[in-house]
């Protein structure tokens, strides 16, 4: 058993994530959202929630009490967050940290399948950058998770690269993406220290 901590349970990834576990694990979850009355009934014997914001250090360092894993499924000012995660994990001794940045970022996306969406034709792309740099220039034993376009799909026929490898496809499953965070929660060797695109095979 983990415990894991969502950051962003309400959100299109979060919320698949969360029942994904629920499903196939008997991890323990912590909910964090900044309206956690949308997250509906919790599994009393499996999840408790905690409203909040991840830039509110008050309430992260709560939120991170007793944690073995973070997943973080953010949006807004990526880089802002990810500086005042990293801060809060490095004070509440919690290494393991999975977060959802986007395909394109180190414009690793051949021009096979549209090399529009790198970073360099999509400014958009710049705040997840931001945050995947600051990621990276931690001590945690993080993964950046980067997929596709993702869709409501249930299918979990995905593959995964590493960074400095192309970009596989355009889109995944969210169940994709929840299936690797399983896998990436419960294997700390898996994608230790880096980024890994997640596209539809």
């Amino acid at each position: 058993m983990t415990n894991i901590l969502i950051i962003g349970a309400t959100g299109s990834v979060g919320s698949v994530t969360r029942k994904y576990f629920l499903d196939n694990t008997d991890d323990q979850l912590t909910l964090m959202a900044r309206s956690t009355a949308r997250l509906g009934n919790l599994n009393a014997e499996r999840e408790r929630a905690i409203t909040g914001s991840v830039t509110d250090a008050a309430t992260l360092k709560t939120a991170l009490a007793g944690q073995d894993v973070v997943f973080a499924a953010l949006s807004g000012n990526l880089a802002g967050m990810a500086k005042t995660l990293v801060a809060a994990m490095d004070d509440a001794d919690v290494k393991r940290l999975l977060f959802i940045a986007s395909m394109g970022i180190y414009n690793e996306i051949p021009a096979s399948l549209g090399a529009s969406g790198n970073l360099q034709s999509n400014p958009m792309l710049r705040g997840y950058r931001a945050a995947a740099d600051v990621i990276e220039a931690s001590d945690l034993n993080y993964t950046v998770i980067r997929p596709g376009w993702f869709d409501s799909g249930d299918d979990t026929d995905y593959e995964v690269t590493k960074k400095g490898e192309p970009f596989g496809g355009q889109d995944v499953s969210r169940k994709s993406i929840a299936d690797l965070v399983m896998r990436l929660a419960h294997d700390e060797t898996l994608g230790s220290r880096d980024s890994l695109g997640i596209n539809r095979k």
